[in-house]
């Protein structure tokens, strides 16, 4: 039973693995997570709560999550995840900013 639907990052998904008893799902979910994780818990958490600082309205939690999982590099590649919304040079620039740090 689905009880709530909030996105994760991959880091936040890399937690709750840790209560699911082995099985060959998670064994599939941690050669994934081995492939595609870039950050490490600490700066995951770090980035997400400086990104909830900025108080940008266009952002919403599943962009917040993406930034952390694709660690974006430049203006191209964070437009890449925000196709429902534009977003201005300077909001751009703010988040490309924390990203860097």
């Amino acid at each position: 039973m689905i009880l709530d639907r909030k996105p994760l990052n991959l880091n936040e998904v890399q937690e709750i693995l840790k209560d699911i008893p082995e099985n060959d799902k998670r064994t599939q979910i941690e050669v994934y997570l081995k492939k595609f994780l870039k950050t490490k818990q600490e700066k995951s958490r770090k980035i997400k709560e400086e990104l909830e600082k900025l108080d940008l309205l266009k952002i919403k939690n599943e962009h917040i999550v993406k930034i952390i999982d694709l660690m974006p590099e430049d203006a191209s590649d964070l437009n890449k995840i925000f196709t429902d919304v534009s977003l201005t040079e300077d909001e751009t620039n703010k988040i490309l900013d924390v990203v860097k740090k």
